[in-house]
């Protein structure tokens, strides 16, 4: 990124980002010859879970405004996971998701699973071109692996330049298929977690009960229309809206639900059940807009699906560039969602099973915030180094669910800070 005082190419900035957001790369230069950029991210929750992620992206640029992007992702994702269980006055015991082995939870701590270990590694790569005149498309694809979870994806997006190029429509289409292979196999929804010691022969045969098979799978199908405008020297903006269509195995087979008598202490652990099918519809705004110390980065969404999950993110960057080519980039993010209709922080022996229900805090109702900065400094031609650090915190909240019996002794629905620390290099 060139950080000088002349005005840069907002138009630029935004242009393909259809395409970005279905999986591919904006294009962002059209001089021959590769260009680089690498990143190193550290997360850290407190007490919970802590990921290393690296990347590096490459895009290749040929005649007639052909651009060739490929990126190599790995994630390493270590700690403790909450499993869905609401903390309880007395020690709780549960089995790992494998089988293989207990743990046991603390009076008063929410229940987690220490032994959370996963590595990713995702490549991606996106072709893009002009085909006629004022038209652009692009193609791509995805492959991401880990040990139980296998992904694969396909997009397209085509671009329309009208008004001298001053106006840009966009659609674009992805298709991706997901394989679900968790240690130990699926479980059986709302059956009970077998509890005691696995050496003990009629265990397995227990266990394997519970569960109804080794795989499952996912599909889905998301579609984006954008439009992009420049409205003058200074300023840019653009709207999309998106629609994802997702159906097959959508439950989380890692999350359980106590099973709680009418003074809300813990009878059974009962494996959760979300629905087979989800249809989300977002809407994204963004504008960019160049002040003479500095560009504005400000946007936008309002997500809805028929889970009954209502969010919105307002994500806002000022960038404020330097003399010497440095520039400072301080960011503030805020989210907030609905709980889904199915969501239930505990279960009661008294009333009857529901169809479907999940006690993962991240479908509940939360607020969210991240709070930070990025430097960043040249390191010789074309080449640029950057810092950024920042902190974000989670609060879960209750659905209007009554806390009863030990319950109310209890924290139920605990907040989550982390801090985020990363270093890119271009070149």
């Amino acid at each position: 990124m060139q950080l000088k005082k002349t005005k840069p190419n907002l138009k630029v900035l935004l242009t393909t980002a259809s395409c970005a957001l279905l999986g591919g790369t904006a294009q962002a230069q059209s001089d021959e010859g590769w260009q680089f950029d690498t990143a190193i991210m550290h997360y850290a929750e407190a007490d919970r879970v802590t990921a290393t992620e690296a990347i590096i992206a490459g895009q290749k640029s040929f005649a007639n405004d052909q651009v060739l992007n490929l990126k190599l992702t790995i994630d390493a994702l270590t700690g403790a996971s909450p499993n869905g269980a609401v903390a309880q006055q007395t020690p709780q015991t549960f089995t790992r998701p494998s089988g293989n082995g207990q743990y046991t939870v603390k009076p008063g701590d929410t229940p987690l699973d220490d032994t959370f270990k996963d590595t990713r590694v995702q490549l991606t790569g996106q072709w893009t071109q002009p085909l006629w005149q004022n038209y652009t498309v692009s193609a791509g694809g995805n492959f991401s692996k880990e040990y139980d979870y296998m992904s694969a994806s396909v997009n397209g997006n085509i671009a329309r330049d009208f008004n001298k190029k001053n106006t840009t429509l966009s659609m674009g289409i992805a298709y991706a298929y997901d394989i679900i292979e968790p240690e130990g196999g699926i479980p059986k929804p709302f059956t009970s977690m077998v509890i005691g010691d696995s050496d003990d022969p009629s265990f397995d045969d227990e266990f394997d009960n519970t569960r109804k098979g080794g795989d499952d799978s996912k599909s889905t199908v998301d579609l984006l229309f954008g439009i992009t405008q420049v409205i003058n020297r200074q300023m840019i903006v653009q709207f999309n809206y998106s629609y994802s269509s997702v159906s097959g195995y959508l439950t989380d087979p890692f999350k359980v639900l106590s099973l709680v008598n009418e003074n809300g202490e813990a009878q059974e652990y009962l494996y959760e059940h979300r629905p087979d099918e989800r249809t989300k519809h977002a809407f994204f705004g963004q504008s960019k807009y160049h002040f003479d110390n500095g560009i504005l980065d400000a946007s936008y969404r309002f997500m809805t699906d028929d889970w009954k999950i209502d969010s919105h993110t307002i994500d806002v960057r000022y960038l404020i560039p330097f003399e010497n080519g440095h520039f400072i980039e301080p960011h503030v993010r805020f989210y907030t969602q609905s709980a889904a209709e199915f969501y239930q922080p505990f279960l009661e022996q008294a009333n009857a099973l529901p169809e479907y229900a999940s006690a993962d805090y991240r479908i509940g109702e939360l607020d969210t915030y991240t709070v930070g900065v990025k430097y960043g400094m040249p390191m010789g031609s074309a080449n640029n180094l950057a810092f950024k650090l920042e902190y974000y915190h989670q609060t879960p909240k209750s659905n209007g669910t009554e806390e009863i019996g030990v319950l109310k002794g209890v924290e139920l629905y605990e907040e989550v800070d982390a801090i985020i620390a990363q270093v890119t290099y271009s070149f």
